[in-house]
């Protein structure tokens, strides 16, 4: 059996992604639910849509379901022209392939929203109107009005400022000293590998903003160039790589009336964190680096504002509270965690009435949260905090690996209440990947299933609606078999065609993995990457998709064991999976056993056939990142250290060091205009490979990013990569 049209249709639909609602806000009452999302599975023009709760059984304008009401359409406002360099970036730091409103933001009460689209200003308000373009002095970047709707604050080349939401006033709160400053937008480890997209926060009384200064000055200047295009200059680009500065970045109070402040952060952390014992022996292995390179995290509430801080060695963070008059910061809260300190989404964060909700270990191998003197129970790992309302905190959390769910909990007490195990209440059901927005008593659970994808409407903890889904449904039904593999319980999930009889005869194997950091492709949840993996099953594949050490899920020991090693201990993992697979279904023939991945993923795959061609007997290998020291300072320096101090962690991780061991069929995959996985590490494999005499096939992709986009380009992609893996292994 065959489905000829299942690539087309991946690419067509974006893997999936067009139709879906994102960026879902719920206003501070409860009573409206903002969101974007285009008009069918294969539309990529994303619109700005309102539900109304409680509007569910009246019909909505637009066509949507009831209560469904769209705000603006890009189409429709005559809105078209290139986007602004920093916007982007932006999108790219997000994997954002859609057109139109892609994002947006809007006051407390979700009355006046605010857009960009093409680079040009635009509101609309949810109580009647129409979309108001706002003329500006240039190109828009994430625009945000006031808490109260009235001002909108905005980045354009580089300066923060605001206007009214009426469209007078514009005015600059600060512009760039030099052409390596910005204000208002975050840089490139921020973005890339803190997931901190923002670098503006209002305060409640919209009289003033904690705004981020990023100076990249010191940082390293790359050029990316696409070959196809030779009229075309190359781009510069500041990357950190492992081992090189940082970009500079401060922290200003800038006030409406045109004052500032500067916020007066520590450099450099009182004392070290311990050191970390998972460091080879002797002295000369240890590191340790006690200055504030990054700042991870920021908010302003009632309160005031919350910065977070973190030492390059990313061992200590300080919770400083500001204070918006002076700028100075008083101390909070102190974290110290060895090989490196856990990062939870959404921490930290405040209750009304102040009390801190921390990131905390609950017990050896569990994060957790701590708020006063209530702590989550041990068993039941946080994977983030949602929201704060009154005393009740929202989060996502898991007591089952391949689960994530919506959980509240109250954290009455405060911090002079006697200590407590919170009893977390778990709103979302059934198997899957839930999470949800939050707003007054209304939550919107966002729920992937085996089954499909829908979005919930609760007021009050009792359904109130629900808002449209319109992707389209594959043309292949993913059907995994969900396994426990090896002595370490491997998680995997193992895909055979829908036609295949057991013991009718031998399949190939291939395993498609991701298996690194923050990423988990074991779950039980219908996702792009289950539907492509069971259509290569329908090609006469046994596929298995296995979460090894490292991936989260599993506790803090099972992700912290690729400390200086994110090679080996990944591939062992993948290894002992196949082979336990094997030994469960004897139908999978582990003399044809093939690999392929992206990114992390391809690092993997080409590893595989390197160190393992016993085990992996042909690889495709996506945009991997070759040479270690290439990559980013915050995402390698957090598994492998410092480069100078600690060059063997690197050497044994590097691809491109042990070239010469390839024996099996390799394709190299590499987009030319790829940011975040620059080209240069398929390059410069390539020609160590070669340099080596090692035959191999590359294929580079020109003006593709690290998300291949181009619909043509994504389709034949995984086409070419079957025929490869079909006449590699005899398929």
């Amino acid at each position: 059996m065959n489905f000829p049209d299942l690539p087309a249709q991946f690419a067509r639909t974006q893997r999936y992604a067009f139709g879906v609602p994102r960026g879902l806000t719920v206003s501070r009452d409860g009573a409206r639910v903002l969101f974007a999302r285009s008009t069918a599975g294969d539309d990529p023009v994303s619109r700005l849509w309102l539900y109304e709760v409680g509007a569910d059984a009246a019909a909505g304008a637009g066509g949507g379901p009831g209560g469904e009401r769209m705000l603006a359409d890009p189409l429709a406002l005559g809105a078209a022209g290139p986007v602004p360099e920093a916007e982007r970036v932006r999108r790219e730091r997000a994997r954002e392939a859609s057109r139109g409103v892609v994002s947006f933001a809007a006051d407390d009460y979700a009355r006046v929203v605010a857009f960009s689209v093409s680079g040009a200003l635009w509101t609309v308000r949810t109580d009647g109107g129409i979309p108001r373009r706002i003329s500006t002095p240039g190109p828009v970047v994430d625009p945000r009005p006031s808490p109260d709707g009235s001002l909108i604050a905005y980045v354009s080349g580089g300066a923060l400022r605001v206007v009214g939401a009426d469209g007078t006033g514009d005015r600059a709160l600060a512009e760039p000293e030099g052409a390596e400053v910005t204000y208002g937008l975050a840089d490139h480890v921020a973005a890339e590998s803190m997931d901190r997209h923002r670098a503006f926060w209002w305060s409640p009384d919209g009289e003033a903003l904690l705004v981020a200064r990023v100076d990249t000055a010191r940082v390293r200047r790359w050029w990316l160039t696409d070959p196809a295009r030779p009229e075309r200059p190359p781009r510069s680009l500041p990357y950190p790589a492992a081992g090189t500065d940082n970009a500079e970045t401060t922290l200003h109070i800038l006030r409406t009336d045109g004052s500032r402040v500067a916020v007066r952060t520590p450099s450099t952390a009182s004392e070290p964190a311990p050191p970390c014992p998972r460091d080879d022996a002797g002295p000369a292995s240890a590191w340790t680096d006690t200055d504030f390179d990054y700042v991870l995290r920021a908010s302003w509430d009632a309160h005031g504002p919350l910065v977070t801080l973190q030492t390059r060695d990313q061992r200590t963070a300080y919770v400083l509270e500001v204070d918006p008059r002076s700028g100075a910061c008083r101390l909070v809260d102190e974290q110290h965690e060895s090989p490196w300190l856990d990062l939870v989404p959404g921490t930290p964060a405040r209750l009304a009435d102040g009390t801190p909700v921390l990131h905390r270990l609950v017990d050896p191998d569990t994060a957790g949260l701590r708020v006063g003197g209530t702590v989550t129970p041990p068993g039941l790992r946080v994977r983030g905090v949602l929201a704060t309302i009154g005393e009740r905190v929202w989060l996502t959390a898991s007591d089952e690996p391949t689960e994530v769910h919506v959980w509240s909990f109250s954290a009455a007490g405060g911090p002079k209440g006697p200590p407590r195990t919170a009893a977390p209440v778990r709103l979302s059901q059934g198997p899957g990947v839930h999470t949800a927005a939050v707003g007054g008593d209304t939550v919107v659970l966002d729920s992937r299933t085996p089954d499909g994808h829908t979005v919930t409407v609760l007021r009050g903890g009792r359904p109130a609606g629900r808002i449209g889904v319109l992707s389209e449904e594959p043309v292949v039904r993913p059907d995994p078999r969900h396994l426990t593999l090896g002595e370490r319980e491997v998680r995997g999930m193992l895909f055979l065609p829908s036609w295949h009889e057991r013991g009718s005869g031998k399949l190939p194997v291939l395993l498609c993995p991701y298996s690194g950091p923050s990423l988990q492709l074991v779950v039980h949840a219908r996702a792009w990457w289950t539907v492509v993996a069971q259509w290569f099953a329908e090609q006469g594949f046994a596929v298995l998709i296995a979460d090894g050490r490292g991936t989260p899920g599993r506790g803090r020991g099972w992700e912290h064991e690729v400390y200086g090693d994110q090679l080996t201990p990944v591939l062992d993992d993948q290894v002992d999976a196949v082979r336990a697979a094997a030994g469960l279904f004897p139908d999978l023939d582990l003399g044809r056993v093939g690999i392929r991945g992206w990114s992390f993923g391809g690092y993997l795959a080409a590893g595989a056939v390197l160190h393992r061609p016993d085990v992996f007997h042909a690889a495709v290998a996506g945009a991997a990142p070759s040479d270690l020291r290439l990559y980013d300072t915050h995402w390698k320096e957090r598994f492998l250290g410092h480069p100078d101090v600690q060059p063997a962690h690197y050497e044994r991780c590097s691809l491109v060091a042990h070239a010469h061991r390839l024996s099996r069929p390799l394709m190299l995959v590499h987009g030319l205009s790829d940011d975040n996985v620059l080209p240069v590490h398929t390059l410069r494999l390539s020609s160590a490979l070669l340099a080596a005499g090692r035959p191999h096939t590359v294929l580079p992709l020109p003006g593709a990013s690290h998300l291949v986009a181009q619909q043509d380009v994504a389709a034949n992609l995984l086409n070419l990569e079957l025929d490869f893996l079909k006449k590699s292994l005899n398929a």
